[in-house]
């Protein structure tokens, strides 16, 4: 189900008739975590025949104000407005990454949202391989439109590790991380370049640098450089350092800002493989972009709902409960969210036999009625 913070601002878009076909569609995908428009077809809850209900699909998806500024933005921002879970001492972080989903290559921002990432903006690139400098701009100029009141630290990986890109961040009065490759070469008081591997970082140290000039071309300085080789733990050793270009002033705020991105991969997972199937939908990019402000909408509701499980106290009833030898979260909220879908759904297509079993093992009536007191409390959050 579309998350009650979503609830006003997509009515307010949408048609009634679109806005109920909607809420159909993004149930299906909760359910289903497929993105394949047969699978989704086959799952729609309408009196009508299969190829109909593909066709009604396909005219949704074609709907013009199906966009990402008309549609998802609103929700970015009702998102925002629970700031604890995306704002740390007034900052944001945003990621800035490039994946590819079968033939189809996409440049995404995301927004650093509850130890994840949550889709803002993406555009899907007419080339293989890395993204320009021009498409990166492009790309963050739309998202960073949405936080202007708050501090932003982007966030990006040795794709993203132009200093150029770096130089234009600072302009914009941005924050940034930028990891760079180990052979780019660094300058520090106006000495010899050297290749930043040559630094003498070796397991378990860090360094940083300050007003740094970064690569041979001029105008390339006044940079930071926050640099960390993780030691070795349990017999894992990283295969090398971390070296983050960077405007933050200490090597703490760069290290914790920068491994915040790793959020994106919890994403990517959600999106692909461990969710939505993404990479399996085999659709044109015009089409899956609209089918990505849907899944964003359920993939961001599905964490919503989770967190609210956890705040009724009733995640045990939904999954399994947290190891206590451990700090490491088993559940993410995502996962909650996902789970309580199952579990509410198959309650509801079972209601009788359920009743039956109960009145049977009358011996278990406590546990029961705490049970369906359970319930109540979960589905009160739809």
């Amino acid at each position: 189900m579309i998350a009650k913070e979503y609830e006003a601002t997509l009515q307010e878009s949408l048609s009634r008739a679109e806005y109920l076909f909607l809420i159909l569609v993004v149930r299906c995908l909760q359910i289903l975590q497929d993105m394949k428009l047969e699978r989704i077809a086959e799952a729609l809850p309408l009196p009508i025949l299969m190829e109909s209900r593909r066709r009604k699909i396909q005219r949704f998806l074609n709907l013009e104000k199906l966009s990402i500024e008309k549609i998802w933005f609103p929700c970015v921002k009702e998102l925002i407005k629970k700031p604890e879970k995306c704002v740390k001492n007034g900052c944001v972080y945003l990621a800035i990454d490039r994946t590819n989903w079968g033939v189809i290559n996409i440049l995404t921002v995301s927004l650093i949202y509850d130890k994840r990432a949550v889709l803002v903006y993406w555009e899907f690139l007419d080339k293989k391989g890395n993204s320009n400098l021009t498409a990166q701009k492009r790309v963050l100029e739309k998202a960073i439109s949405l936080f202007s009141e708050y501090k932003i630290v982007i966030l990006g990986d040795r794709e993203f590790c132009s200093v150029a890109l770096g130089k234009w961040l600072g302009k914009k009065g941005l924050y940034f991380c930028l990891r760079q490759k180990k052979t780019t070469n660094v300058s520090e008081d106006e000495q010899l370049y050297q290749e930043m591997r040559a630094l003498g970082l070796s397991p378990g140290t860090s360094l940083f640098l300050n007003e740094v000039n970064v690569t041979k071309m001029q105008g390339f300085g006044g940079f930071n450089l926050a640099c960390k080789w993780k030691k070795t733990y349990k017999g894992f050793k990283t295969k090398e350092p971390w070296f983050i270009l960077t405007n933050l002033g200490s090597l703490e705020e760069a290290i914790k800002s920068y491994q915040k991105r790793f959020g994106i991969e919890e994403m990517f997972r959600d999106l692909k493989s461990g969710g939505y199937n993404l990479e399996g939908s085999n659709l044109a990019a015009e089409r899956l972009s609209k089918l990505l402000i849907v899944t964003a909408i359920a993939h961001t509701s599905t964490i919503l709902q989770g967190q609210t499980v956890k705040r009724k106290g009733i995640q045990k009833y939904v999954v399994r409960p947290e190891s206590k030898r451990t700090s490491k979260r088993r559940h993410s909220s995502f996962y909650v969210g996902q789970h309580l879908h199952l579990w509410l759904g198959l309650r509801q297509m079972y209601e009788k036999i359920i009743q039956e079993l109960m009145q049977i093992s009358r011996h278990r009536l406590k546990d029961y009625i705490r049970g369906q007191r359970a319930i109540e409390l979960a589905m009160s959050i739809f």
